[in-house]
């Protein structure tokens, strides 16, 4: 790992960052051993989201990690890529949209219909996933994520107003 911080430790250990956390604005560094602490904080990750509400894709800087790696579990899929790289491809669709990190907010986005995810699995191994519909917006919301971008980045202005108001 790029950081040599201790990254399991189950969902007791961790807590979802809220938005206003500035940890959540931060670019995060690539991920360049793969030890069992990267496959501790994949682990983590999943428990973390499978004890959330509402729950399909969250971003180790949710939970307070730096690293470029994400987990989702959408539609009966479930999975993590490290150091992911997206392509989006197709049409761009506009649904509404929510964040762990603002528990109960949903405002409209835009995004890519599809995506190519290209990254490595939690050994080491390269991984693509194609991905239509829900789980190519979940990826794309968690790679944002990891440049500290939030959803909100997306809004339009009057939807970004009331999420402000909402959250405060």
């Amino acid at each position: 790992m790029a950081r040599r911080e201790r990254a399991g430790g189950g969902a007791a250990r961790h807590r979802i960052r809220l938005f206003d956390d500035p940890a959540l604005r931060v670019a995060c560094e690539p991920v360049t051993g793969f030890d069992r602490s990267v496959r501790d904080l994949v682990k983590s990750l999943h428990q973390v989201l499978r004890a959330g509400v509402g729950r399909a894709g969250l971003a180790a800087p949710q939970i307070g990690v730096p690293l470029r790696v994400v987990a989702f579990e959408v539609e009966g899929r479930s999975g993590h890529l490290v150091n992911p790289r997206l392509e989006a491809a197709g049409r761009r669709v506009t649904a509404d949209e929510a964040c762990l990190s603002a528990p109960g907010l949903w405002f409209p986005v835009e995004r890519s219909f599809s995506v190519v995810a290209r990254g490595r699995d939690m050994y080491g191994r390269p991984q693509v996933i194609r991905a239509i519909g829900m789980l190519a917006r979940v990826l794309q919301h968690e790679v944002d994520h990891l440049d500290g971008v939030l959803f909100t980045d997306h809004l339009a202005p009057q939807d970004r107003e009331r999420f402000f108001a909402a959250f405060a």
